[in-house]
């Protein structure tokens, strides 16, 4: 099969082509999406975006366009590629104004920098030994004697190991995000086999939550929201597949060289394969705003947000501060930054490829069908109002677009370049039948001002309004949730690209030198082997090769780095995405540069780099207080203790879900709506989900919308989804303590863990407080903590019995209880609140 049919099929997908049904139970992930592609296929500009995916467009495709001389970069073409591809279509060059203003600004303009780096960083990665110790029975692992090495050296020694029922705490929360059960710390604390770490190890990356908890780490990277932001915040229905694909890769151990490559080149590199396309979610992921009105500007803005968030997450480089002017500290130039960013020059959202078919798809369209059939014949109402006045609405439509957009908006087709076509494409993409209505509003209530107000469009428009109204009496059955399209960025089945330039000032109105598409030359001297196809340029497939190239000296050391601040709190290089000069340099650089090269010699297995980590006498130690240390290194930098750490937001709410018993552990799916305080007034923006199931499910799946974050976890300092997050903060504040005691769902969570407790413990007060305290620290409780929780459970039951005797007071007892329990409720009540106080206790929202 042709390679461009079968692509374009996968992108343009007619509905007709996909046998959805046969593929319910396919792999999404390891499959091809089978037959698509075996008929004619439409080109996307032949068609409206709203045909495309319809069975009636079959026109078949149009050649794509090879890459003009002037956009070609000096890359490696292959022949076949020459040969097969058609005769370009010609580049506009600059107005004359900005030719005129480039003169200028040229003289201004600083001279780029040339001199190659020696930064730490930019070097290449070396496979250092581990060094000579003393103590070589601490060893376990040659992450320790790097460790232990610069401990000796200051006449330090390590602290012991911290005990078992608090190593498998703390292990469980970093691997998993969760607490253990009392089930699973005892198996561990009473394992007496000699490779007990390692079964437990082994059995924490191989769960499902391994891969949940470090698709959110990933995510706060790709700046990933379920919504675009900006002033309306529109929800993208498609983006949780690229969630899920994060979620798929980290759990079948997807070589991180290979993560990284599909997530920037997936539609070039895996034409064949959804997961291809779902992977390019990393890129797709940038805010937007559909209403603005100068389309030029926003594919700059689109550009510049996928070069910051590669240049940050990748290769751990500020390459944003190039944009405007010459690196300040590091030797990344303009001419630099433009380079890089051309790599993306090409690249356009695609919001309506077909998904194959399984229970999430089929249970969309059985929804939608049904709203469709209710709102029919409002829809086709509508529709024949917008029809007597189409042409017009559509020219007032593009009409609101600035100069430079209309030029292209208004050029017949057969005379666009790579430039129109990306313009007109976006047009097409955030044009809807509700975008045309604006000319039968602005007419009608323009009072007369407007040349096309009558009577006649006033009715028209007052008639549309009462339809709209109408239509909100069928809300109830348009489903909230799920999709079934992809997003993914793609470059349109066309090789050719618009042309790069440097800009005055980052001012993209202002353009000096053209650009190809080029490495940093600080970095490196190595050439892009750009390969352009016959359905896309080939640059990002040339830029994710040398990223995620055994040799780039930059990639696995920002991982590594990133993985040894999860464990630990404090990456190597405490700026995990800041390598340059400003940024700080390693407090161990021997250590980082092992983790990175055996982190390439095992086939850039991102489970086996944290295997080691979780066997490592370093990750084993205690915890407890020193004073010596405290006084030698008084930041821990040695790491002769290990550091204590707040936990994440997620993690102390599905902590207190997996504590009360009623943590939904479903995987994947899209995103869910959990109940929010009926003060939040975010209206349509959060819609609580109609399934009462959803609102357990792991954070991970909790919507994230720009604008309405989830009250609970921001509290607790979640990751923003403006731009890439690299480190969670730690904020202490008065409003966390009050959002834990006076949230309504908290609490509902306590009277759940009240009878869970009660139920396994049975009615024996003692062995209940030894049971909680399993339950929230994986630990019993000690004599002291007993007599502590005996007497406010006493004192306080006198209080709520005063308090209800009075009529003052509405009790709240355990939830979930079996058996038919009968229960002092004023007794119960108390240990309700005794139960809500032990879990927002410090011990138990801290890993130690």
């Amino acid at each position: 099969m042709n390679k461009k049919k079968l692509y374009l099929a996968i992108l343009w997908g007619l509905t007709g082509a996909i046998a959805g049904e046969a593929l319910a139970t396919a792999d999404l992930f390891n499959n091809p999406v089978g037959v698509i592609g075996e008929k004619p296929q439409a080109d996307l500009f032949n068609s409206p975006v709203a045909v495309i995916g319809s069975p009636a467009a079959t026109a078949a495709p149009a050649p794509a366009l090879a890459p003009t001389a002037e956009s070609q970069p000096a890359a490696v073409v292959t022949p076949e590629v020459k040969a097969s591809t058609a005769t370009p279509a010609p580049q506009t060059a600059p107005s004359a104004a900005v030719v005129i203003d480039t003169k200028v600004a040229a003289a201004e303009a600083p001279a780029p920098q040339t001199t190659k780096s020696k930064l730490w960083s930019y070097q290449p990665v070396k496979s250092p030994t581990p060094p000579t110790v003393n103590n070589k029975a601490w060893v376990r692992t040659p992450i320790d004697a790097f460790v232990l090495g610069p401990l000796e050296a200051k006449g330090l020694t390590p602290s012991p190991d911290a005990d078992r029922s608090a190593f498998i705490r703390r292990a469980t929360l970093d691997a998993w995000g969760v607490i253990p059960s009392p089930e699973e710390v005892a198996a561990f604390v009473n394992d007496t086999s000699p490779d007990a770490y390692e079964k437990l190890a082994d059995r924490l990356l191989a769960s499902t939550q391994y891969g949940e908890r470090q698709a959110r780490r990933w995510l706060d990277l790709a700046r990933y929201a379920d919504s675009t932001g900006f002033q309306n915040d529109e929800t993208r229905p498609n983006l949780w597949r690229y969630r899920e694909y994060v979620i798929n890769a980290f759990n079948h151990d997807k070589p991180y060289s290979q993560f990284v490559k599909e997530q920037i080149a997936g539609d070039e590199l895996l034409p064949d394969k959804q997961e291809g396309l779902i992977a390019t979610g990393f890129l797709a992921g940038f805010p937007d705003n559909s209403n603005s009105r100068d389309l030029v500007q926003r594919k700059y803005q689109i550009a510049t947000d996928m070069t910051d968030t590669v240049g940050k997450v990748m290769l751990g480089q500020t390459v944003e501060c190039a944009r405007c002017h010459n690196h300040k500290f590091d030797k990344i130039s303009q001419k630099d930054y433009f380079s890089l960013q051309s790599f993306f020059a090409n690249v356009s959202a695609v919001d309506n490829i077909p998904a194959v078919k399984g229970a999430v798809e089929h249970n969309y369209d059985t929804a939608w069908n049904k709203w469709e059939a209710a709102t029919k014949e409002i829809h086709d109402k509508q529709k024949a109002i917008i029809d007597t006045v189409r042409e017009k609405a559509e020219k007032h439509h593009k009409e609101r677009y600035l100069t430079d957009s209309r030029e292209a908006i208004f050029k017949p087709k057969n005379e666009w370049n790579a430039q129109d076509r990306w313009v007109n494409h976006r047009l097409a993409n955030v044009t809807s039948e509700a975008s045309l209505t604006a000319y039968l509003r602005d007419a009608a209530e323009s009072k007369g001002k407007d040349t096309d107000s009558s009577p006649e469009i006033t009715a028209k428009w007052e008639q549309y309004e009462k339809l709209t109204d109408d239509l909100k009496k069928f809300k109830d059955l348009k489903p909230t949730t799920g999709s079934t399209q992809i997003s993914a960025m793609t470059e349109l089945g066309h090789a050719d690209a618009p042309p790069s330039y440097v800009f005055f000032g980052g001012d993209h109105e202002r353009p000096l030198e053209q650009v190809q598409p080029a490495f940093p030359e600080a970095i490196t001297d190595e050439k892009p082997d750009i390969k352009p196809t016959a359905f896309s340029s080939g640059r990002r497939t040339a830029l994710a090769n040398w990223i995620a190239s055994d040799t780039n000296p930059l990639t696995a050391r920002v991982y590594v780095n990133r993985v040894w601040e999860e464990y630990f709190g404090h990456g190597i290089v405490e700026t995990v995405s800041d390598f340059g000069k400003a940024g700080q340099k390693p407090t161990n650089p021997e250590l980082l540069d092992y983790l990175a090269s055996n982190f390439i010699k095992q086939g850039w297995s991102v489970k086996k780099l944290h295997r080691e980590i979780l066997l490592s006498s370093v990750y084993r130690q205690s915890s407890d207080y020193r004073q010596d240390i405290a006084k030698a290194d008084v930041d821990n930098k040695l790491l002769a203790v290990f550091p204590r750490k707040r936990l994440e937001a997620e993690q102390i709410r599905d902590s207190l879900l997996v504590a009360s018993g009623k943590i939904e552990d479903q995987v994947g799916g899209p995103s869910v709506f959990p109940p929010v305080p009926a003060n939040l007034g975010a209206g349509n923006l959060w819609e609580v989900s109609k399934n009462a199931h959803d609102y357990n499910r792991r954070s991970l799946y909790i919507f994230t919308r720009r604008s309405v974050p989830y009250p609970l976890l921001e509290s607790f300092n979640m990751a923003s989804a403006q731009e890439a997050h690299s480190k969670r903060e730690v904020t202490t504040s008065p409003l966390q303590s009050l959002a834990l005691i006076n949230s309504d769902v908290v609490f509902e969570w306590s009277q759940a863990l009240a009878g869970r407790v009660i139920n396994e413990a049975g009615n024996d007060e003692p062995a209940q407080l030894d049971r909680l305290y399993q339950i929230l620290f994986s630990r019993k409780a000690s004599d002291s903590e007993k007599e502590t929780l005996q007497k406010f459970l006493n004192n306080h039951e006198k209080v709520v019995r005063e308090k209800t005797s009075e009529g003052k007071f509405a009790v709240s007892i355990p939830t979930g209880l079996k058996d038919n329990k009968k229960l002092d409720p004023i007794r119960a009540a108390a240990f309700v609140d005794l139960v809500h106080t032990v879990a927002n206790s410090n011990e138990f929202i801290y890993r130690f």
